[in-house]
């Protein structure tokens, strides 16, 4: 039935306006990390919007979680993409992250000068809450929709496991559930599930066309290099965009699995923060909008303000800072413009269809570790890993019992039934419940 599935498949698309404004509202509020973000995404385009099918926007997702990078701001892109080509990319992928890099140069200066993020906790209390409860909504809406049969609830378990026991990273667990896909499908001798390409693809992009976009962006990413050449800016900055960069290829497996390396380097291979600002700058980044590597701008900012000579302290930190969010962000850019087209045309290609309804399942384990990682850290103040079996490196994340937040469960609770029993739109919870929290702080309680 290519004829129903085609124009289900097929978006409706919005104007570069209203792609804009979408996308706008999504980066000032997509807090919560991957899975928040990616639920966020879900939601709108998918749910509210009826931009994309399920299938179209998982296949999407699929691709994003096998690159190096944040995948929630790839999928952004991806999706701008889809709507209107590379400028609704370009749209989407920068309004994802600009809120967010806009408040953590605030945060920064105001860090720089003052020392102080005490009062962020009861600004972003309630906020937390709220975007769990969307996670969670996240999860079950896409475990829902995907896990048909017992094989793809086996997959996503096993994606689960791999990932909050063995720490196995995202692309190795995508890539082992595609292989165990199309290994299920050929032992069985069952047909793959889309039983037609869709009639939507376009030829097969041109290899040099993709060649040249792929220059083309390349030559972008790494342009503030022979500005600061020309410019002969502080070494300091080209040492640290260059740094920036490499790990910008690196950076599979989400943010916290770099991060701990990146503290490492900078704290003690080139000095740039002192033993505890990394904390303090993942503490900022926690409580803003955006992928959570906007913690490698904090980083950026404090070395243009202490090191970017000449162009004054605030001056400094904001080009250092902007610096290292076009050396991490970028790339996702490339990713997609250079990739998706030839990604696209695995929609309508059996061979791949069987390791493709795996992937999806492993997405769903993917994003339920995530989210009880991030359920872990909301609802309770001490978290801390446990050893399972030290002689293989293996532990999890436990929580300390003792310091469960009954405040933070509350509001959870509160964000739940505004969502789940009342049907009450986004944006309403999480204004209700950041208000709460403010409230809250202000009364002493959080």
């Amino acid at each position: 039935m290519p004829g129903s599935s085609e124009a289900a498949d097929a978006p409706p698309s919005p104007t570069l306006g209203e792609l804009s404004r979408v996308f706008g509202r999504i980066g000032l509020l997509s807090f919560g990390g991957p899975a928040g973000q990616i639920g966020m995404l879900h939601r709108v385009v998918v749910e509210e919007r009826h931009w994309l099918s399920e299938e179209r926007f998982l296949h999407a997702l699929n691709y994003c979680m096998l690159l190096p990078g944040p995948e929630a701001q790839q999928l952004a892109t991806y999706i701008g993409w889809l709507m209107h080509g590379v400028r609704g990319g370009i749209i989407a992928g920068l309004l994802f992250v600009l809120p967010g890099l806009a408040v953590i140069i605030g945060l920064s200066s105001a860090y720089a000068l003052y020392q102080d993020t005490t009062w962020l906790a009861g600004l972003f209390f309630g906020l937390k809450a709220a975007v769990l409860a969307i996670v969670v909504e996240a999860v079950i809406r896409l475990g829902r929709k995907t896990l048909k049969s017992r094989f793809l609830v086996a997959v996503a378990a096993l994606a689960f496991v791999a990932l909050f026991v063995f720490s196995l990273p995202f692309p190795w667990v995508v890539l082992l559930a595609a292989l165990t896909g199309i290994f299920h499908t050929r032992s069985r001798g069952s047909q793959t599930q889309f039983e037609a390409a869709p009639a939507d693809l376009e030829k097969k992009p041109p290899v040099l066309g993709s060649a040249l976009t792929l220059l083309f962006w390349i030559c972008v990413w790494q342009a503030p290099i022979a500005v600061l050449w020309i410019a002969s800016g502080p070494q300091s900055l080209m040492a640290m965009f260059t740094f920036f960069s490499k790990m910008a290829l690196v950076t599979f497996g989400g943010a916290y699995a770099v991060l701990a390396y990146v503290a490492q380097v900078a704290v003690e291979d080139y000095a740039w923060l002192k033993p505890g600002e990394m904390l303090d700058g993942l503490a900022l980044a926690e409580t803003t909008p955006g992928p959570l590597v906007l913690v490698l701008s904090f980083i950026g900012f404090l070395v243009g303000f202490r090191e970017a000579a000449g162009l004054g302290p605030l001056a400094g930190g904001v080009v250092g800072a902007v610096l290292v969010a076009w050396a991490t962000f970028v790339p996702s850019f490339i990713w997609i413009f250079a990739g998706a087209p030839f990604i696209e045309r695995l929609r309508g290609n059996r061979v791949f269809s069987s390791a493709l309804s795996a992937i999806t399942a492993a997405v769903v384990g993917v994003i339920l570790n995530l989210s009880i990682w991030f359920s872990l850290h909301v609802l309770f103040r001490d978290v801390r890993q446990v050893a399972i079996w030290p002689a293989l490196g293996l532990d999890l994340s436990w929580p300390i019992w003792g310091s469960l937040d009954p405040l933070a469960v509350l509001l959870f609770l509160l964000s739940a039934i505004l969502l789940f029993r009342m049907r009450v739109g986004m944006i309403t919870v999480l204004g209700v419940c950041a208000v709460t929290g403010l409230a809250l702080r202000w009364a002493g309680l959080a």
